[in-house]
């Protein structure tokens, strides 16, 4: 479990991080700028997520969990509802319980 932990939590910070990009980060946000509608860059980062779940475990069905709960979570963040420490905790939080359930499938 250890080693797909470590996978999954450093897709998180690629995903995240250098694959979000400028972009995808301002305008995820419903009050940011609109190069594109927000719920598009939104959905198109989350799904960023939901595949790198998805490719690590081997479960599309934790991917699409991961890209649903990864939108809702981020959209709390951008309207200021939580703060980025919570949005992170969240993020990781999800890491460790689709660590556990893809381990629980592959041994089930």
């Amino acid at each position: 479990m250890a080693n797909l932990l470590f996978l999954l939590i450093a897709g998180h910070a690629l995903a995240d991080y250098p694959l979000q990009g400028d972009f995808l980060a301002t305008n995820k946000a419903r009050k940011g700028p609109k190069y594109v509608p927000w719920w598009q860059a939104l959905a198109a980062h989350a799904l960023i997520h939901g595949g790198v779940v998805a490719a690590v475990t081997g479960l599309w069905w934790l991917g699409a969990a991961e890209a649903v709960i990864h939108a809702v979570t981020d959209h709390l963040k951008c309207e200021g509802w939580i703060g980025i420490n919570v949005d992170q905790a969240v993020h990781l939080a999800c890491k460790v319980l689709w660590a556990a359930i893809a381990v629980g499938v592959a041994h089930g």
